[in-house]
């Protein structure tokens, strides 16, 4: 059995949980994705390209960010990868209505194996790689091979956009971090007449064994020492980051 499917994502229940409810306690997801569509307008929508713009999305869930992309570009190809079949079933409904996306049921550590055995199902390459609070559920060696993994399947030109959730460089930070993003969920449930109360997050992110964040810096010198261009953390809230490079 792989670190997947002993994880709580490879159970339905908890992947619709997350579908069901993520606009609540995810910290200021609408302004993550507002960025994401800021990057893609300003980077890479109004620039000459050869072909069709093709975009990766690592751990797609329902497909939220092909979706966000969508609205800014609905000529887009996209290939969406996710370890859980429940995740990937909802990203065909949400997306079925648009052409030329392709969908690959594999985890973080299939996509390696694969590569390292010559039989990589992801054969394009990108002009934009993406992610969404995904990665950190891998360990620190295995983002270094999945960075280099991304670097290898973007364009010359082309970006790596990662929405993260981070460690903080000290552990009084960390403690605040999750005390901000309690209260963030707090007043957004007031604001949503939420009926469930999801405070408790913070502290089981905390203690869930399936989260393995890397401090911010820790990934953005890997994405330098695998030779990305401009890396640099886009947009911070408390854990909350977003961040990448260019190849």
């Amino acid at each position: 059995m792989s670190e997947f499917e002993k994880s709580e994502w490879a159970e339905a229940e908890h992947a619709k949980e997350f579908m069901e409810n993520a606009n609540i306690y995810i910290l200021e997801r609408k302004r993550l994705f507002s960025i994401l569509r800021s990057f893609y307008r300003y980077f890479l929508k109004d620039h000459e390209l050869e072909g069709q713009m093709k975009v990766l999305d690592l751990g797609c869930g329902d497909g939220a960010l092909a979706l966000e992309l969508l609205k800014e570009d609905n000529q887009i190809n996209a290939t969406l990868v996710d370890g859980s079949s429940k995740m990937l079933e909802n990203a065909r409904k949400n997306l079925k209505n648009y052409e030329g996306m392709n969908f690959i049921h594999k985890t973080f550590q299939d996509l390696l194996e694969d590569q390292l055995n010559g039989k990589d199902q992801v054969l394009d390459s990108f002009n934009l790689v993406v992610s969404s609070l995904a990665i950190h559920h891998i360990s620190t060696e295995e983002k270094k091979s999945l960075f280099r993994y991304i670097h290898n399947h973007l364009t010359l030109g082309g970006f790596f956009l990662n929405i993260e959730t981070v460690k903080a460089p000290e552990d009084e930070l960390e403690s605040w971090y999750r005390v901000l993003w309690g209260e963030w969920i707090r007043e957004n449930q007031e604001n949503m007449d939420s009926l469930t109360n999801f405070e408790y997050l913070p502290e089981q992110y905390k203690n869930n064994p399936d989260n393995h964040p890397d401090t911010l810096n820790t990934q953005l010198n890997a994405l330098e020492s695998i030779g990305f261009q401009q890396v640099d953390c886009y947009y911070k809230y408390g854990i909350f980051a977003i961040f990448g490079g260019k190849k």
